[in-house]
């Protein structure tokens, strides 16, 4: 068992996946975390978001290059979701996702540097978190993965090719 890895099989399933439920927990983690740096920023606390949007980068970043099982908010999520029954979905498209997640937040993370210098960066900035919270809470709230949407709106129009494999999203919304 490799610890750099994106999904795992598990019996009757031909293709890698993630538990939905511990996925929606972690986004609900971030949603939380980002919508902290949102309010401390409107009340002029801009000292905290650079803290917070690395925190999210680094997530996303040990989750998509390392394991998702080590990323700390999906840590933080399998604590509260240890009793649920797993919900698995493929995975594949949530690495899709995840990956747009690591341009949006350094994104984040880049721009609160400079806000730090200089106050003018502090719009822009709220428009690229109030982005990241609603796609956050899309995912938390109802389900609905837009990264994931995406990825399978991408296979459609022939920007990327189509696995081999045909994983399914969060009630079969998401099909090939």
């Amino acid at each position: 068992m490799s610890i750099v890895s994106f999904g795992k099989y598990v019996d009757g399933i031909n293709y890698k996946v993630l538990n939905e439920r511990q996925v929606r927990g972690s986004s609900g983690i971030m949603f939380l975390f980002g919508l902290a740096a949102l309010i401390n920023g409107f009340s002029g606390n801009y000292s905290v978001i650079p803290y917070i949007s690395g925190f999210l980068l680094f997530s996303f970043l040990v989750a998509v290059f390392i394991n998702p099982k080590y990323s700390p908010t999906m840590l933080l999520a399998s604590v509260f979701v240890r009793k649920q029954t797993p919900l698995y979905i493929g995975a594949v498209q949530k690495r899709f996702a995840w990956s747009l997640g690591i341009a949006l937040s350094a994104s984040i993370f880049v721009l609160s540097i400079f806000l730090l210098a200089d106050v003018t960066y502090f719009e822009p900035l709220c428009q690229l978190c109030i982005i990241c919270l609603v796609l956050l809470y899309l995912e938390t709230a109802f389900g609905i993965c837009v990264g994931c949407k995406l990825y399978f709106l991408s296979i459609k129009m022939k920007l990327l090719k189509e696995p081999i494999e045909k994983p399914n999203c969060m009630g079969d919304a998401c099909e090939v």
